[in-house]
């Protein structure tokens, strides 16, 4: 018989918290970077506590974010606890950045040489429990005819690798744009506040799993909002922050939902 590699204990948490399931709003939130734990099994990936509280961790300020603006949206909201360094939920499975054994050039021993058993143990009992949540939720969503409007939540480091990152805010798309559009429409009218199309990165197939599998490909209006972390470390910037996305998403979203049925 096969040996099948296990790599969650109970002790550790369930891969996927759900907030708020049966809120009434349009919005369906998604946050795959919220935690930085890592399985008991898997020790400290090798890493210093510093290096485990940095920003290649996870997406800093993302989850406290999330529920404010889940508050605010009257929003279902799907959160990741895990590490990205033990899997990137926001990465297709085969691809290098899954697991990566160097993050912003700090390397993770942890992640270095591990067979193919141990990596199908982190697809098994990590990335596949969110993402069947998630594609769960959004099912029972359709099925029920309610509109569904699909956003996911993450935060970038102010400088990286030694590149500093001027924008506030990044709004993210591939296939589908109107939301981005409306919604920065609505958020460069704040004053001081810096927002980019597509920054600090791209999204493509390759770069992002979540929107393109969950959203896109189902034809849902859908949108990746990038914050820098600086701003939103604290619960006071969370609140600020998710009181400024809420003001631009609520509109838009409410003109756009009676046509994603």
């Amino acid at each position: 018989m096969e040996d099948v590699q296990t790599l969650l204990t109970a002790e550790d948490p369930a891969p996927v918290a759900v907030y708020r399931r049966e809120a009434a709003g349009p919005v369906l939130l998604v946050c795959e970077h919220a935690g930085r734990r890592i399985p008991t099994r898997l020790g400290d990936l090798g890493l210093a506590a510093a290096d485990r509280e940095r920003h290649i961790a996870w997406d800093i300020g993302a989850a406290g974010l999330s529920r404010e603006l889940a508050r605010l949206l009257e929003a279902c909201l799907v959160l990741q606890p895990y590490s990205r360094l033990v899997c990137d939920c926001n990465r297709r499975p085969e691809v290098e950045s899954f697991i990566v054994t160097a993050s912003e050039n700090t390397p993770v021993p942890g992640n270095v040489g591990i067979d193919p058993s141990q990596r199908q143990a982190r697809i098994r009992e990590v990335f596949e429990p969110f993402h069947r949540t998630v594609a769960e939720i959004v099912e029972q969503r359709l099925a029920r005819e309610r509109p569904t409007v699909f956003v996911t939540i993450h935060s970038f480091t102010p400088v990286f690798l030694g590149e500093h990152r001027p924008m506030h805010v990044g709004l993210l798309y591939n296939r589908h744009r109107e939301l981005a559009v409306r919604v920065g429409k609505r958020l460069r009218r704040v004053e001081g506040l810096v927002v980019a199309d597509n920054e600090p990165y791209a999204m493509d197939d390759e770069s992002d799993y979540t929107v393109p599998f969950h959203a896109e490909r189902r034809g849902l209006p859908c949108l990746e909002i990038e914050v820098r972390h600086d701003l939103i470390r604290e619960m006071e910037g969370q609140r600020r922050m998710a009181r400024l996305l809420a003001a631009a998403l609520l509109p838009a979203v409410t003109e756009l939902a009676e046509g994603c049925r």
